[in-house]
Parts: structure tokens; sequence; C-alpha cells
């Protein structure tokens, strides 16, 4: 139930145009200081977490790793994305809490 949550809000984040995709689009936000936080689906290439991993650790962004390529793009109404940027603090924050609650509810089951 957590998992659907998570993707509904993701959704809700792109259609209040708070959301960047594509892994240049995004690496450009981290450089801006546009981007809160930024999510690379676990299914992406050892490269791009590398590439996209390193430059979050350099502008302090929170990066998290979750679902696959086609939830990512399914939730907010597109073809498969890799990796996101979410601009807007507020849902930064909703959805680091919606990932904290789920570890916490996977570690309980």
């Amino acid at each position: 139930m957590m998992n659907n949550k998570w993707f509904n809000n993701l959704g809700l984040a792109m259609r209040a145009g708070k959301v960047i995709t594509g892994e240049d689009a995004v690496i450009d936000a981290v450089r801006k200081g546009e981007a809160k936080m930024v999510i690379v689906a676990e299914d992406s290439s050892p490269n791009t977490l590398k590439k996209v991993n390193d430059k979050c650790s350099t502008y302090q962004v929170p990066l998290h790793q979750y679902g696959s390529r086609e939830q990512l793009g399914a939730s907010i109404g597109k073809e498969t994305r890799v990796v996101l940027a979410i601009t807007d603090a507020g849902f930064a924050k909703m959805l680091k809490k919606s990932l904290e609650n789920r570890t916490e509810v996977d570690s309980i089951e």
C-alpha cells in the first residue's frame, strides 16, 4: 500500500510541474540548485547511478534509489524514466517521508 501511495504522490508532483526527467536535465537542475531530491530507478545502469550520485554528493542533494524504470515512468504518465528530480521542497519532504515509512513497514513484516 505504501508503494502505491508513494507513486501516486510522485504523479501528483508531476501534475504540479515539480518533476524534471532525464539524466542531463536532472544533472543541470542539481547544478543550478533547483533539485531538492533526486530519484534513480533501482534497475538503472551502474554508470548512470555513479554519475548522478557523484553530482548529488557534490551539491548535497538527497538521492534515493527506488522503483523500476517502468514504475517511475508510469507514475508520471510517461514512458520509462530512470532519473527524476523533484524541484519543490514540500513534495520532496512528502516523498522522503513516504520512503522512510515504507522502510519501517517493510522491516516489521
